[in-house]
């Protein structure tokens, strides 16, 4: 097989991808070593950036976001037993969205596939040849039959553990990371929504998340051991625990319904440099990671692959390279600002079991400075809808 570009894997960022370069013109075929049903499956929280809203629609990928996502103008921070609204719209004259990750991978597989798109799935033994010359190549197996794939241009979009960032050569190559020792118990919750946004809390026990999914299901974090297992944990003592850091004196309780998923997440951040060599490309998790706490993974993998789309459009349109080049330099301001956003915003919610009572006396400090700050307040907002 021949084609332009051969994207590996299709998360947000390759399909994503595949879909901006199509509209280009530019022949792209993805991989996947998962099945379709399983990755349009694989449930995922999503807080869509103004700018990330924005490219989807122009992109002709919005309609049902703009359907069937909830639109949210401000969030919630709660500590100290009150709850201080931060009005996005107001500060900033954005907005979010709040729209699962794997909807939007429904919508973008329903366009490649409108679009007569190539999207291989289920394939394995995925190995790169040559991404130091001006053919790379990609060989792989598929429903038992090894095959080849022959292009101008690889790009990893498959995630931290994938195959292509093992691939980078190791010269030159750094490597930036940072545990943080706690990680997320979450939950999805057949319920009515406990709030109309979302509600980031710290409390002494530990950090709590309120988030909307549908107006029927609702998902809960709350900040827990990396260690423990979901087994560990019954039904009642996961409300007891969300009602203990959640609550104040004021009436609002969290609603409670059928839990139907549990899962616990680490936290750590990660980049990776450079995000190229030769003909291959990294783009999302597969060259940096980031805590959710500053909703910025999915919002990230569409920026990265963005600024690739107009390299390549650039190239095919005008033989051209110089936005190739300039694609880790590029990506990785928009990247920086989102790890210090993320980390900072960790830092300002979760207890850590190191802290001394000056330490936990500063972060309720800050936090207070937050909200009684209109400056303070400003630059939350503008790094949560999207700096840029």
């Amino acid at each position: 097989m021949r084609t332009q570009v051969t994207i590996i894997g299709a998360g947000p960022a390759g399909l994503l991808l595949s879909h901006l370069l199509h509209l280009s013109g530019i022949e792209s075929i993805v991989l996947e070593t998962r099945s379709r049903a399983d990755i349009e499956a694989t449930i995922r929280a999503g807080v869509l950036e103004q700018g990330t809203m924005d490219i989807l629609a122009n992109a002709g990928v919005g309609a049902r976001m703009k359907a069937e996502g909830a639109l949210h103008h401000g969030v919630e921070l709660a500590f100290g037993g009150r709850r201080h609204r931060i009005d996005l719209t107001e500060l900033t004259g954005k907005a979010i969205t709040v729209y699962p990750q794997h909807e939007v991978i429904k919508d973008l597989v329903a366009a490649r596939l409108a679009a007569q798109g190539q999207l291989l799935f289920e394939v394995s033994g995925v190995q790169l040849q040559g991404v130091d010359t001006t053919t790379p190549s990609v060989s792989f197996v598929r429903a038992g039959e090894a095959a080849r794939i022959d292009a101008d241009f690889v790009i990893g979009c498959d995630g931290y553990h994938g195959v292509t960032r093992p691939a980078m050569p190791p010269q030159g190559r750094e490597d930036f990371t940072r545990n943080y020792g706690f990680g997320w118990f979450g939950i999805l919750v057949e319920s009515a929504p406990s709030s109309d946004e979302l509600i980031y809390a710290r409390h002494d026990r530990g950090f709590a998340l309120v988030s909307k999914r549908t107006p029927t299901v609702q998902r809960l974090y709350f900040q827990c051991d990396p260690a423990d297992h979901v087994d560990n944990w019954s039904d009642d003592r996961i409300w007891a625990e969300l009602h203990a850091r959640l609550e104040n004196n004021d009436g609002w309780r969290v609603n409670e319904g059928r839990i139907f998923q549990k899962g616990i997440i680490g936290m750590r951040s990660f980049v990776s440099t450079p995000m190229q060599a030769g003909r291959l490309f990294l783009a999302g998790d597969s060259a940096h990671i980031v805590p959710p706490t500053g909703a910025k993974g999915m919002n990230l993998a569409v920026s990265d692959v963005n600024v690739l789309a107009q390299g390549l459009e650039q190239f095919y349109r005008q033989g051209r390279d110089d936005r190739l080049q300039g694609y880790t330099d590029a990506a990785l301001k928009r990247i920086w600002r989102a790890e210090y956003f993320s980390w900072w915003m960790t830092s300002l919610l979760h207890t850590f079991a190191d802290a001394t009572p000056f330490q936990r006396e500063m972060q309720r400090a800050e936090l207070e400075c937050v909200v009684s700050s209109r400056a303070m307040a400003t630059a939350l907002a503008e790094n949560y809808v999207g700096a840029f």
